[in-house]
């Protein structure tokens, strides 16, 4: 008998070995074999009588992995993975196969809590639940929907339990690893009875392996992660919640460019149950299927807690008197008064660091990466000049390269410097940066999170991390900086990014009976993306940029796909987009409505040594899109590209 196996992360079509007498291998059996004089793991997607080589040249299979085989549903949602976004189903399976470390699993004890506190459900939130349950057994897209603070959780975990009351699992995912722990916790609260596992990227290997057998064993109630858990084994699986679903961690931007979201939504209706997608402020194409009746829409209209107000909303100039080193005077007065009465603030801008940039006063000389076409930003403590792209890393100068003129520049704000500013401006208030750069070591984020409920901070800065998922009864001040930035994108995607991130930060404040504040300093104050801000505004500005999108022919109105090429020299980048422009353009002819835009450069055109260079495919019909993307990358394929590295990416993100 023949093993047919896709081999991890091989670009290349499934090879076949001999099953060697004894070896008990089955599809879905996770195998060691050697392929070009190296041991490599692959996934044995079929079995057959016949090779598809002549049989003198097969070679056995060497082991079966002490691995339970991947269930027939995994390894379906790994072939539809691979077939919409045209990627290898060998790389794809290796996002399914867990980290293989010598462990076994042990039944999961029901995660244990220091009081256990049942959650209450308001009218809203206990009709939202009761849909829901009335879904079970059959594929229904829910849109579950509302301001921050209206208690989505609440309803996912009333959700979770029935389907686990009437002896199912729950894959629940959520956009950000920072954001498992607290969600954890939640569940552990709400639910003390289940079992629950989490997988994501920072778990140890065997953490992960253990955690994925106790799913793959249907020993786990619940299974909390990020993108990556949408590939999990669940045996029980009886429903799905998409948390946060507009979020653009959601997409994977290297590798196997899948979108967790929509491949959730695939994998709902192929094991025919209900998935909830949650967010405060829905993408635009969720909204979009939602009109078109192919989501149901459950709305929660009103935060969970009867005494919480919606904050007060307020659009102050980036720049004015009282303003102190990046932060505006009304930002600064609204802090004071937070400390004057116990209460706590947050200062959010989205550039970590201490400055964006560092130019010269005399000749404008700034500090660029030499890798990627971007400026290095500033950091301190130690004091050093890093790419946020690729991870170079420089001293900062006394004096410029160019002129040697000492009087050296720090542009813009970022995390740091906020930080700094705020500890002179206040300099007995308790200060906390939130970023990545601050919360690298294991736990961080954790120990500022509980010492912002333990009321041991004053002060918060930090960046989108902070955004989302949390709940911090007393803060009640936000000050939003840099939000302008994203006004001046090329990317189409940018104001509705920009808009579902405002609506999210502005809800950290006033989420308990304190009032909350929101003040945003822009020098565009009447630009209707602040409108998300309002009561309402998000759907207000949704329904605008919608139309927008409609008129001018952009998803979720059409589809995209875009081809990019990285080579050291440009000239080889565009030589192989120019043949795969031509290739395109020629099958088009085929595809009623395909349209192949011509090569460009991308929006960052150098990144670690590499020039870049990018061409789009758009198309009104999917399908017809589909259709010609599988003659088209096997086109790209067979071009010659030995000094170019080719990616395609099905609805990408970004640009």
């Amino acid at each position: 008998m023949i093993a047919r196996i896709a081999v991890c992360g091989a670009a290349a079509a499934p090879f076949d070995y001999w099953i060697p007498a004894g070896l008990d291998v089955v599809p879905g059996s996770v195998v060691r074999v050697t392929l070009n004089r190296r041991s490599v793991t692959g996934v044995v997607v079929a079995l057959d009588p016949i090779a598809e080589v002549a049989p003198e040249k097969l070679r056995t299979v060497d082991e079966v992995v002490d691995l339970p085989p991947l269930p027939a549903d995994v390894q379906a949602v790994a072939a539809f993975v691979a077939d919409y976004y045209h990627e290898p189903l060998g790389a794809v399976l290796g996002n399914a196969v867990p980290p293989l470390a010598k462990t076994r699993a042990r039944r999961a004890p029901p995660t244990p809590v220091d009081a256990s506190e049942r959650f209450a459900l308001n009218a809203a939130q206990a009709a939202a639940a009761a849909r829901i349950e009335a879904a079970a057994g059959a594929f229904t897209a829910l849109v579950l929907s509302g301001v921050t603070g209206s208690g989505k959780t609440a309803v996912y975990l009333a959700a979770a339990e029935r389907a686990i009351a009437q002896g199912g699992q729950a894959l629940i995912l959520v956009p950000e690893i920072n954001l498992t722990p607290q969600f954890e916790r939640q569940v552990a609260v709400a639910l003390p009875a289940a079992r629950v596992v989490t997988l994501h990227s920072a778990l140890a290997a065997g953490a992960r392996n253990a955690h994925w057998r106790l799913a793959a064993a249907g020993d786990a109630d619940v299974i909390l992660g990020t993108r990556l858990a949408v590939f999990a084994p669940a045996p029980r699986l009886a429903l799905v919640v998409v948390d946060e679903e507009h979020d653009g961690s959601y997409k994977q931007q290297d590798g196997v460019r899948y979108h967790a979201r929509d491949v959730a939504i695939w994998r709902a209706h192929a094991r025919g149950v209900p998935i909830v997608l949650g967010s405060a402020t829905p993408s635009l194409e969720t909204l979009h299927n939602a009109a078109l009746g192919r989501y149901e829409n459950l709305a929660l209209p009103s935060r969970a807690r009867t005494d919480a107000r919606a904050a007060t909303v307020s659009r102050v100039p980036v720049r004015d008197s009282a303003a102190r080193d990046g932060i505006a005077g009304p930002i600064l007065a609204a802090i004071g008064r937070a400390l004057g009465a116990g209460e706590q603030s947050l200062v959010f801008v989205n550039r970590r660091g201490y400055a964006p940039a560092l130019k010269c006063a005399a000749c404008a000389w700034q500090a660029m990466c030499p890798n990627c076409s971007a400026r290095l930003v500033v950091h301190r403590a130690p004091a050093r000049m890093r790419c946020h792209h690729c991870g170079h890393v420089e001293r900062v100068p006394r004096a410029c390269p160019q002129c040697g003129n000492v009087d050296l520049l720090p542009q813009g704000h970022g995390t740091q410097r906020l930080e700094a500013a705020l500890a002179e401006a206040f300099p007995a208030a308790r200060i906390a940066r939130v970023d990545r750069d601050s919360t690298r070591a294991r736990g961080a984020f954790a120990r500022i999170r509980e010492q912002v409920h333990d009321d041991a901070l004053d002060i918060l800065v930090g960046t989108q991390m902070l955004a989302k998922g949390h709940d911090f009864p007393r803060l009640t001040k936000v000050g939003v900086l840099g939000a302008d930035n994203a006004l001046y994108s090329g990317d189409f995607r940018a104001t509705e990014r920009l808009a579902a991130l405002l609506a999210q930060v502005a809800g950290r404040a006033g989420r308990g009976e304190l009032p909350g504040e929101v003040i945003v300093a822009t020098d565009f104050p009447s630009h209707p993306v602040f409108g998300a801000l309002d009561d309402g505004g998000y759907a207000a500005f949704a329904r605008t940029l919608l139309a927008e999108r409609h008129a001018t022919g952009l998803p979720p109105f059409s589809h995209l796909a875009l081809l990019s090429a990285e080579a050291v020299a440009q000239d080889d980048a565009a030589a192989f987009l120019d043949a795969a422009h031509r290739e395109g353009v020629s099958l088009a002819r085929a595809f009623d409505g395909v349209e192949v835009n011509p090569p460009i450069a991308a929006t960052l055109s150098r990144r670690a040594g590499y020039e870049r260079m990018q061409l789009l495919v758009r198309s009104a019909d999917r399908r017809a899109l589909q259709a010609f993307l599988a003659r088209f990358r096997e086109a790209v394929d067979a071009l010659p590209a030995r000094r170019v590295r080719v990616a395609l990416d099905v609805d990408p993100a970004t640009f």
